[in-house]
């Protein structure tokens, strides 16, 4: 590994361990050659990288703001607060808890907040987009309650609310979660709190993959309608590894006492600080340009492989996602990503709806456009983004690997104009 060059730009991890040292190196070089089309992965600025390896990392701080076990927290509560004054002003909500470590836990937070172990909650079903923690068998959360999924149609990839209302009434599930990892249309908010009221369910929007499309007014916002909002805070949000809680003033006990001292201890400060910084690069004008154009890029982009005679899920996007069935192209989505990879084009293996095939070898692959949209590209470059992935697929049924090289160096050449940010050139 030590024969690996090592980054300039980090000495002391250099001299300190410069087999680690070289790992990051060759992981920036990576990140910045490669065209990277995972729609939960993102660059985030050089500004948020900087505030997550502050001395903010040597400080323990359990509890909350003017609340804590620690002294020594005239600082990070600041910090805290700033953090959470911002997530409320960005996404207009009455309360808002920074302190969850990732997704999951603020989800399973969400459970210990509004359930007993062995209550039934509803989320959709992870085959069909939703998320292991809305009560998935496999799950902490589906094996703690009783979870219960809703899909979408066979013909349309569509959420079916009338089926969503039946199974609701029919099974009173105490939480209802609306959202999901592989969903490419628009989620109706207003019609999901419709259902939860008449239910009489907690209504939590998991808005993880498109909170920055929601803070750049690129997508409707769950606030109004929902009791509570869950979000990671990297994705389209372009902060570090964190999740928020966003909900209603009259949640904002239940929910904080789930995440402190329900779930866990002291929160990581220097991750609080990030996703600050985070926030306040959300309310800049720039931001919401891009946003705006994360949404067209995935549109065009989603014209573009429609018309090579692609199997889109749901016949195309609303958002920054685009989900693939390769069926008719007579290649799983394992083997289709793997030499992609190859190719220097960076997705995901996925299930589609109804998959006949089994999840760790699917029929589809997911990408999405926040990533190049960070790095600048735009609706222009979305044909040979298409293009390239119509060649990578061909490549992978027949095996031509000159054929995956050739893309490869095409992306690097494109890659090369357009500087990722936040990793040093």
């Amino acid at each position: 590994m030590t024969s690996l060059p090592l980054p300039a730009h980090h000495p002391a991890l250099a001299t300190a361990d410069p087999e680690l040292a070289a790992l990051v190196g060759a992981e920036e070089r990576l990140q910045a050659d490669t065209l990277r089309l995972i729609p939960s992965e993102n660059y985030v600025s050089r500004a948020v990288l900087e505030a997550s390896g502050t001395v903010l990392q040597n400080k323990y701080s359990e509890g909350y703001a003017g609340r804590r076990y620690y002294e020594g927290q005239q600082n990070i509560d600041q910090v805290e607060r700033l953090a959470i004054d911002r997530a409320k002003a960005l996404f207009g909500a009455d309360h808002a808890n920074v302190q969850p470590y990732s997704g999951s836990p603020a989800n399973l937070a969400v459970h210990l907040a509004f359930a007993e172990p062995g209550d039934t909650v509803m989320g959709m079903a992870l085959p069909m987009g939703g998320h292991l923690t809305h009560g998935w068998g496999v799950s902490a959360t589906g094996k703690w309650f009783r979870g219960v999924q809703y899909g979408v149609r066979r013909d349309t990839g569509l959420i079916d609310f009338d089926e969503v209302r039946d199974l609701a009434l029919k099974e009173r599930p105490r939480i209802i979660f609306c959202g999901g990892t592989a969903l490419p249309r628009t989620i109706d908010f207003a019609a999901f709190a419709g259902i939860a009221h008449e239910a009489g369910a907690v209504l939590v929007a998991d808005v993880a993959h498109i909170a920055g499309l929601v803070a750049g007014g690129a997508h409707p916002s769950p606030v109004p309608h929902a009791d509570v909002v869950s979000t990671t805070t990297h994705k389209t949000l372009r902060g570090p590894r964190g999740a928020m809680l966003m909900c209603r003033e009259e949640h904002a006990k239940a929910v904080d006492k789930a995440v402190f001292p329900g779930l866990q201890g002291g929160p990581h400060n220097q991750t609080t600080a990030a996703i600050a910084v985070a926030l306040h690069e959300a309310a800049q004008p720039s931001f919401r340009d891009y946003a705006h154009q994360v949404v067209a890029n995935a549109k065009v982009l989603a014209g573009e492989l429609l018309t090579r005679g692609f199997d889109l899920v749901s016949g195309g996007t609303d958002n920054h996602l685009i989900l693939m069935d390769l069926t008719s192209r007579d290649v799983p989505g394992k083997v289709a990503a793997k030499a992609l990879d190859r190719a220097g084009i960076v997705v995901n293996y996925n299930t589609v709806p109804y998959d006949p095939r089994k999840p760790f070898d699917p029929s589809g692959i997911r990408i999405g456009t926040p990533s190049l949209t960070s790095r600048g590209l735009g609706t222009e470059h979305m044909a040979a983004v298409a293009d390239w992935i119509d060649r990578g697929v061909t490549a992978a049924r027949t095996g031509d690997e000159p054929a995956l090289a050739a893309i490869r160096s095409e992306v690097a050449d494109l890659m090369a104009a357009h500087p990722a940010p936040g990793i040093p050139a």
